[in-house]
């Protein structure tokens, strides 16, 4: 296997747009085959300014972006788009901090022009439901599995959030993972890699280094009712956790040999079960967001080609969401905070 690169583009120009920072993008495949993204934006991350935009993808070009969703005074976060036939759903985060964040939910059915007014995705629970990050699945037997994970202000923990009614309701079900005391932890003043100054909500380096667990899972479905998923980590490692019960039950989450810099990942299956996996492949907590590669495998993710570069510059290219039509994968990212970038690569 190889991989050709075909299309390189930003969705916007830097500094074009009324904010100061945007991240956490999302992809999806409207019916007419273009493509419809998501990401969050506004004067930096957690700031009440923040709203979901999205833009739309036709004859090799992007529209220009649209602020969907804000309510002033509220930071928005880390939308998923989802499309299944003539209908498209998006869900988001709104919450001052990742830790009381709960998630909020809206439907589409003219491909993003027009929506329903967003509504709590599980009313009255004050946990993050639903996908937290990437994209959810259909498995074989129709169901949506959404890849969850909760962040408090000590454990990081995911989970597996099952509906067989398109959303309608959701069903927990938790990754087990023995949690850990990560070691020394800076005293202040430090500062960590690939991040640019204010980038993250929490400024507080003994705050962010106490963080430990797994978060923002990706996930396929290998043959019917086997599920598994691959999560980001604090632990230097991608951490990985099986189902053979249709995401009903999981396996203690457990490192693998691929490398993660405590940042987002994302993975699609091909129809010949090739796996692709967008991540940077650098060791640490809160390592260097560069380069942002790409790694396949044809074998359930035993073994892995050797990454293929996305990005190799100084900053920060995170935060991938990756998609397929055919042997075409689409990949979203964050580039520098500054906009966010599509391309379009063949594996052959």
């Amino acid at each position: 296997m190889r991989l050709l690169a075909l299309e390189r583009q930003a969705l916007f120009v830097e500094n074009s747009l009324p904010f100061g920072n945007c991240h956490a993008s999302t992809l999806a495949e409207l019916p007419d085959g273009g493509l419809i993204a998501a990401f969050f934006a506004g004067e930096r991350e957690g700031t009440g300014d923040t709203a979901i935009w999205t833009a739309r993808y036709a004859a090799g070009r992007w529209s220009p972006p649209r602020r969907q969703f804000a309510r002033d005074g509220h930071a928005h976060w880390n939308p998923v788009l989802h499309a299944e036939g003539k209908d498209l759903w998006l869900f988001y985060k709104v919450g001052a901090t990742v830790h009381d964040w709960i998630t909020w939910t809206a439907r589409s059915g003219d491909a993003g022009e027009h929506w329903t007014a967003p509504v709590p995705l599980v009313p009255g629970d004050r946990a993050p439901r639903g996908p937290v990050k990437n994209k959810l699945i259909v498995t074989s037997d129709g169901s949506w599995v959404a890849p969850g994970s909760v962040e408090t202000e000590r454990f990081w923990d995911a989970f597996a959030d099952l509906s067989g009614d398109k959303g309608a309701t959701w069903t927990r079900r938790d990754v087990p993972i023995v949690h850990q005391d990560p070691g020394s932890r800076p005293s202040g003043g430090e500062t960590w890699q690939g991040l640019s100054a204010n980038a993250l909500w929490e400024s507080d380096p003994a705050k962010v280094f106490a963080w430990d667990g797994v978060i923002q899972p990706t996930l396929w479905e290998s043959v019917p009712g086997r599920l598994h998923m691959l999560l980001r980590s604090t632990r230097g490692r991608i951490f990985r956790s099986e189902s053979g019960d249709g995401g009903q039950s999981w396996s203690p989450a457990r490192a693998t040999d691929l490398p993660n810099n405590n940042s987002g990942i994302d993975l699609v299956r091909l129809d010949d079960g090739t796996l692709v996996l967008a991540y940077n492949p650098i060791e640490g907590n809160w390592g260097c967001r560069s380069p942002l590669s790409l790694s396949l495998t044809a074998d359930n993710g035993t073994t892995w080609t050797q990454p293929w570069h996305l990005e190799t510059g100084e900053g920060e290219f995170s935060y991938p969401a990756i998609i397929a039509r055919g042997r075409d994968i689409h990949v979203t990212y964050t580039a520098n905070r500054k906009t966010i970038v599509h391309r379009r690569i063949r594996v052959e």
